[in-house]
């Protein structure tokens, strides 16, 4: 869950499965989180939502070790 000041910097992000506050300084995540964005579609029965939610790391790693295909992971050449 991320919330935003009045001039759209962000202020904070909590994890949506543990409650955990994760580092945020001068409007940057200053550790592992992963955002998720997910807009639905005509063939969900969630058609027109916009779903929003922030795992931690360690909550991100214990949700994705339950899948019977792994995440498919590449290395990335640049880092920004």
């Amino acid at each position: 869950m991320r919330k935003y000041g009045k001039n759209g910097q962000l202020e904070s992000v909590v994890c949506n499965q543990c409650v955990k506050k994760i580092v945020v300084k001068e409007g940057i995540v200053r550790e592992g989180a992963a955002m998720i964005n997910h807009a639905w579609d005509y063939f969900s029965e969630k058609d027109g939502e916009v779903h929003h939610f922030d795992l931690c790391e360690a909550c991100y790693d214990e949700l994705v070790s339950q899948f019977r295909i792994p995440v498919d992971v590449e290395e990335q050449t640049e880092l920004l």
